[in-house]
């Protein structure tokens, strides 16, 4: 068997292998790209199955990228996974706050978790910005809070946070809102999932900008 050595080339093959294995499926085109991604991340194919689109994330995302919105992540490791070449490229930034002092400090006085205090401070960020949830199911939790109560209007929500509490019923409270939004239902996601769909996107939107 030929050894395939150059990076671009793995890529562009394992694409056509994962594009080929997947078989039938419910994606458009973009979806689909976002789906490969995803697939390609985690060499799991219930991925075809377990993603869900609202209507609007894939063109509301891409507009707020080329806008230069901030992109807000529940952890570092989905902050450090996001390309920074591509964001330059769209004028966008990212940001990760579930470590700043104030986030731990107020998390103790109200006894909440980081990630949610992280994403209750931050929520003029998430005003027609982008949330990139893959790890901490109590930031998706508050970020649907804020939406139902508050009236947040993001321009998207990538929320796939992994794990086995509160995981499912966070992705649920998701897509029952009317808000752009990419899911994959049930506990499996991840980071590396999130980071995924947002540079898989971030393509998207450079694409034909």
């Amino acid at each position: 068997m030929e050894k395939i050595r150059k990076p671009q080339e793995i890529e562009r093959s394992s694409f056509e292998m994962i594009r080929a294995e997947m078989g039938k499926h419910a994606f458009n085109e973009e979806e689909l790209v976002i789906a490969v991604r995803v697939i390609h991340a985690t060499a799991d194919f219930d991925y075809k199955d377990l993603l869900k689109f609202h209507p609007r994330a894939i063109s509301s995302g891409i507009e707020a990228l080329r806008r230069g919105v901030t992109i807000l992540t529940d952890v570092q490791m989905v902050e450090a996974g996001i390309s920074q070449t591509r964001l330059d490229c769209l004028g966008s930034q990212k940001i990760c706050e579930i470590r700043h002092l104030e986030v731990l400090k107020a998390a103790r006085e109200v006894n909440e978790t980081r990630a949610t205090m992280a994403m209750r401070q931050n929520a003029h960020l998430l005003e027609g910005g982008i949330a990139a949830i893959g790890n901490a199911p109590t930031a998706l939790l508050e970020v649907v809070r804020m939406v139902e109560e508050e009236g947040l209007a993001p321009a998207l929500i990538v929320g796939v946070p992994v794990g086995f509490i509160n995981t499912v019923e966070a992705k649920e409270a998701l897509m029952r809102l009317d808000v752009p939004y990419i899911t994959s239902t049930g506990r499996k996601g991840g980071s590396s999932v999130a980071v995924a769909i947002v540079n898989a996107l971030m393509g998207l939107a450079l694409k034909d900008s």
